[in-house]
């Protein structure tokens, strides 16, 4: 890793004020980004994955209390004020949301939405150049015939090319980061191929760094370059993705992988993760993991574990040597 990444998160702490108390939604993040790089966050819903990079973003409501520190090319984006915030997010920071066809304006041409992303931030920009540049930008997510659906409005697009949109939205005014928040959530899995695809060819063609946040490990597989894995508004385990997939020692991330389907080596029933994920206002004490852990012990159940190194990843178990043990001798 370089000295001085792209994105850098550190000790990220994320509350919500309800009527019922304190909602500790995210506890201690720290991750990192490197240009020309996609880190991949996994882990259930619930887990605090969008709510950490909504965070990053800036997107969060007044309710939301934010500590820590959030770096982008060395600058401290939680110090900035609204209007520092918006030379910031769509400029240099990019985000597609989860669900496209609320993202977009129903009532306003795909064109015309693209022109207002570029025209935000470069007012220099007559109406006719941004939207040739709109024309482009859904050629380049291609999307066929763009001249003419830049006319069309979101309602007469599929739900994979409505995602294509919101790609060429994000990269409009080439940020030097984009976050992706469940890109492929509700297509099927030959689109959901085209989009990952696409996102890995954006990537290393504008140098960018990527966030792909996902509650599916078999979706960063392939794409991702490192994956941190969240439960309980933490991070439990990260390390670079072979890494991870052939060395994890973490407990939760083992459950995560049994309960992904496999194409290749040795055919397995799929084992799902016993249990539900906690409730954050109501974390059981020690390891946030430990009702749902088969390897917890009286440890587990007193003292939260911390993110350490162990072999290849950083993991945060207790018992993360003896599961290296036991799954070294259970592979001989």
């Amino acid at each position: 890793m370089t000295d001085s990444p792209l994105l850098e998160i550190t000790d990220l702490c994320v509350e919500f004020r309800t009527r019922s108390g304190v909602l500790p939604a995210v506890r201690g993040v720290s991750l990192r980004v490197e240009a020309g790089r996609t880190l991949g966050i996994v882990g259930e819903s619930g887990s605090g994955k969008s709510v950490t990079m909504m965070a990053a973003m800036g997107l969060l409501p007044p309710t939301a209390r934010v500590t820590g520190s959030v770096r982008l090319g060395g600058r401290d984006l939680l110090d900035l004020g609204p209007r520092a915030w918006q030379a910031v997010r769509g400029a240099r920071m990019g985000m597609i949301f989860q669900d496209p066809m609320t993202a977009l304006n129903p009532v306003m041409t795909v064109g015309e939405q693209i022109v207002e992303a570029i025209r935000l931030h470069r007012r220099d920009l007559s109406a006719r150049a941004a939207l040739e540049r709109a024309v482009e930008l859904l050629a380049t997510v291609s999307i066929s015939q763009p001249r003419e659906r830049a006319r069309q409005y979101p309602h007469e697009f599929s739900g994979g090319m409505r995602q294509r949109v919101m790609i060429a939205m994000a990269i409009a005014n080439e940020p030097e980061l984009l976050i992706a928040d469940e890109p492929t959530t509700a297509l099927d899995v030959t689109v959901q191929a085209q989009i990952l695809d696409m996102l890995s060819r954006l990537r290393a063609d504008l140098g960018i760094g990527l966030v792909l946040i996902t509650h599916d490990l078999g979706v960063v597989a392939g794409c991702a370059d490192t994956v941190a894995v969240m439960y309980g508004g933490r991070v439990v385990e990260t390390a670079d993705t072979e890494d991870l997939f052939y060395r994890t020692r973490h407990p939760y991330t083992i459950g995560l992988l049994g309960a992904s389907p496999r194409v290749e080596g040795e055919i397995r029933p799929l084992v799902p993760v016993e249990g539900a994920p906690p409730i954050l206002s109501r974390l059981p004490p020690g390891c946030a993991f430990n009702p749902r852990c088969s390897w917890a012990q009286v440890r587990c159940r007193e003292e939260a574990p911390v993110l350490r190194s162990v072999g290849a990843v950083r993991t945060a178990c207790h018992r993360a040597e003896e599961l290296a043990d036991m799954q070294t001798e259970g592979s001989r």
